[in-house]
């Protein structure tokens, strides 16, 4: 292989041992909805009824892909139906501190893998999940399809502004958030990450519940 080659490759290299690293909210989310802040003209094109779209309107803030699973039921879709439609809409499962059940509906999860989960806790970056994966030997979903559906939270007194950008899809890394998360460091516990971030979303109070399942303080 000639020099540039060589060059090359290298930064290949580089950039799929760094990105992981700098992602906490994993893989691809271009094709992925998240049902508290997808539009209904999305939702309506990825083929939910109305009722679907009405109720999770009026639930808003969904906290778990186990009450998404639940309003979609609701609203009369069958099992089969939900199946198909949570590999386009989902509610991420925190990879942490998410249960067994929260963890089987991801797409091509399975009871090995969970238990790897478990066993690997807590993970810091997607690199570790990958090799705790691997490990499984399992023929299902490979675990860049899996990351998708998973994130690892935010340290708010440590994040960098791209690790943020990871979670923009979901409305969660905007330029709103990372200044306002940014301005109150050091964090030092909950109540206090309530009370300041409570101040900007007055309106809507439930978002200060949903922005806080993304984040841990240390």
């Amino acid at each position: 292989m000639n020099k540039l080659g060589t060059i090359a490759t290298a930064a290949l290299m580089l950039a799929a041992l760094s990105h992981p690293a700098a992602a906490q909210l994993g893989g691809d989310q271009t094709q992925l909805l998240e049902p508290n802040v997808a539009a209904d003209s999305q939702l309506i094109r990825i083929g939910l009824n109305e009722r679907a779209i009405t109720l999770l309107r009026e639930t808003r803030p969904i906290l778990s892909v186990v009450s998404f699973d639940s309003i979609l039921g609701a609203a009369g879709l069958t099992k089969g139906q939900r199946v198909g439609l949570l590999s386009r809409v989902f509610v991420h499962v925190d990879l942490n501190r998410g249960s067994d059940l929260e963890l089987m509906f991801v797409p091509g999860m399975n009871a090995a893998r969970v238990a790897a989960i478990r066993a690997g806790r807590p993970f810091t970056t997607f690199d570790a999940f990958r090799a705790a994966m691997v490990k499984t030997k399992t023929p299902q979903s490979d675990p860049a399809t899996l990351e998708r559906y998973l994130f690892i939270p935010i340290n708010l007194n440590t994040f960098t502004e791209p690790l943020m950008d990871t979670f923009a899809s979901i409305g969660v890394g905007t330029r709103r958030w990372k200044r306002e998360f940014a301005e109150y460091r050091p964090w030092t516990s909950t109540e206090q990450f309530r009370r300041e971030i409570g101040k900007y979303v007055r309106g809507n109070p439930k978002e200060v519940t949903r922005l806080e399942r993304y984040v841990i303080i240390r």
